[in-house]
């Protein structure tokens, strides 16, 4: 880890005034349907453990997309938060604006840091350049979830393993008068199952600073959605809506991140809920995006005790008892080792509808970002790209996808 001596001077001097003081921090994170049951839950602990730091919950983000547009504009305007959960494939932006900070200094100051669960693996997923500019939170990985009572009553009796095989329960659910027999989570935060398919075909989205989407494999992925969608019949949901539709029992699969696993289930009506493996374009996906989020440090504050008391809670958080709320209150996978092997150890076993997640983690690759500062322009192109798709407005796919490829080298930088 690089660190300067005045850095872990300033570590030092700040843990001194921590333990005095009385400090105030302010955190803001994304998706409150999800997370506060989650922080809910890790509080009460953090308070017994550090009385004299209180945290003041900001306003949650709607999505990722509106963390990070809501970061750039606090930077401009000096109002920032101590402490932000940012969508992994995010976090690059903060740190080439220089608006999240590194971490070096404090993990240099901490004794037992892989011990404590923080390994190599886990710090990858936020580190740039040679500095760690993050601490992941939460990963995800797209899977299905199946309501067991619809899928019988039309005579399936298995979870479909391939994308033809879907459409086939679609056409038979269909048949026996399912009305809405499935969401297939294409407005998912950051295009995510765009690169789903695209990773499902052993494809990133971004190669060399420029996006793939004039790729063979792009073009198969639009017109695998098109296949879904128009054979399936499936309405254009606003996916809050999609997920409380499948909670009340309304429709026979959802395809999405495991992440509402929790959230499902605590409004989940009377039905026998499975979850299953991301379906493959004709086999097993060669690789799954990896979803969720890390624990950033923005303080602005020049007042050491500030920095020492935010660096505790981002600790705090996703060390092995902060990550295990997680995997508890969520469907979220803890990248915390401790969290996983100690904490969690039978929790898998007695949770098997969480487990789908575990077992497809050989395939996970990297979420990406798109280059440049018109990253979430891009991502907003290709959201209404899919969303043509989805309302029929696009019908030829090899079309849109040149529409999509003009549009989006527009917005990459130096083209």
């Amino acid at each position: 880890m690089k660190f300067t001596t005045s850095a872990m001077a300033l570590v030092v001097s700040a843990s001194a005034a921590l333990a005095n003081d009385k400090v105030t921090i302010e955190f803001a994170y994304p998706y409150s349907h999800l997370f506060d049951v989650t922080y809910e839950a890790m509080m009460p602990a953090f308070k017994e453990a550090h009385p004299n730091i209180e945290v003041k919950f900001r306003a949650t983000y709607e999505s990722y997309e509106d963390g990070t547009n809501t970061i750039l504009r606090e930077a401009v305007s000096g109002n920032l938060p101590d402490v932000t959960m940012q969508g992994l494939n995010r976090q690059q932006i903060l740190v080439e604006k220089g608006i999240a900070k590194s971490l070096e200094p404090f993990i240099a100051g901490e004794a037992d840091f892989e011990k404590d669960g923080y390994h190599d693996a886990m710090l990858s997923l936020s580190t740039f350049g040679d500095d760690v500019h993050g601490l992941p939170f939460s990963v995800s990985l797209p899977v299905g979830y199946y309501n067991m009572d619809v899928l019988n009553a039309a005579g399936i009796d298995k979870m479909p393993t391939t994308w033809d095989e879907v459409i086939a329960a679609c056409e038979t659910m269909n048949a026996n008068g399912v009305e809405n027999p499935i969401f297939w989570g294409w407005n998912i935060t950051g295009n995510w199952f765009m690169q789903a398919l695209m990773w499902s075909q052993d494809k990133a989205i971004v190669e060399e600073g420029k996006v793939t989407l004039d790729s063979p494999e792009a073009l198969i992925a639009l017109e695998q959605m098109h296949e879904i969608f128009t054979k399936c019949e499936m309405q254009n949901l606003e996916w809050k809506a999609a997920l409380s539709s499948f909670s009340a029992g309304e429709i026979g699969m959802m395809f999405w991140s495991t992440s509402a696993l929790g959230a499902v289930e605590r409004s989940q009506g009377d039905f026998v809920l499975k979850t299953g493996p991301f379906p493959g374009l004709g086999e097993t996906p060669k690789g799954l995006p990896a979803g969720g989020n890390a624990a950033m440090l923005t303080s602005t504050s020049e007042d050491p005790a500030v920095q020492a008391a935010a660096w505790t809670f981002l600790k705090f958080i996703t060390s092995g008892d902060g990550a295990a709320e997680v995997a508890k209150t969520t469907g979220y996978m803890p990248p915390n080792k401790a969290a996983n092997e100690i904490i969690l150890a039978d929790f898998y076993d007695q949770n098997p509808n969480k487990q789908t997640a575990v077992d497809q983690l050989p395939l996970l690759r990297d979420w990406l970002a798109y280059p440049g500062d018109n990253g979430l322009a891009i991502t907003q192109v290709i959201y209404d790209g899919i969303e043509r798709i989805v309302t029929g407005d696009a019908t030829d796919m090899k079309e849109l996808q040149e529409e999509l490829v003009e549009e989006v080298n527009d917005l990459l930088p130096n083209s």
